[in-house]
């Protein structure tokens, strides 16, 4: 009888140990899985805050010419203006490129400066004095995101 018993004894601990390897295998598959979306969800983040400040700052680019434009004067030689934000103020210029291009509209026969710098015409006198501002903005640096990200802005402001 004793022998009996001892095997009921052994195979009930196999099968405890076939059991606590199947556990510990689907734990590490879910762990797995976890990690994998929490990397995926991070990247995303970054990239959309990224993102999202290449829209800010494309705002902030379109002022920034007008302010250019105004302080130049009436006949602004302004054409395009590139540079790279500080926005930490560590001295050095952060990950963003910023590039503004500039054409002006003027109704025919009304530019009030020579017709030698480049301007678009219009015909109706609403759209008179105006001008027409693409800011575009990227970061192409690997380091920070995941693909490049690029930001479109045109506006057409009055002057």
């Amino acid at each position: 009888m004793q022998r009996k018993n001892n095997i009921l004894k052994s195979a009930r601990s196999g099968m405890a140990m076939i059991m606590a390897i199947t556990v510990i295998v689907i734990m590490a598959t879910i762990m797995a899985l976890s990690l994998a979306l929490t990397t995926q969800t991070t990247k995303k983040t970054v990239d959309l805050y990224i993102y999202e400040q290449a829209i800010l700052l494309s705002k902030s680019a379109t002022e920034y010419a007008l302010l250019e434009i105004a302080q130049d004067g009436p006949c602004s030689n302004i054409n395009t203006l590139n540079f790279t934000p500080d926005l930490d103020g560590d001295g050095n210029p952060d990950y963003y490129d910023i590039n503004i291009t500039m054409k002006y509209i003027y109704e025919v026969g009304s530019n009030p400066c020579n017709a030698a710098k480049t301007y678009t015409t219009v015909t109706t006198p609403e759209q008179n004095g105006s001008v027409l501002i693409d800011v575009t903005v990227s970061v192409d640096d690997d380091s920070i995101t995941s693909e490049p990200i690029r930001y479109f802005r045109r506006t057409i402001q009055k002057l």
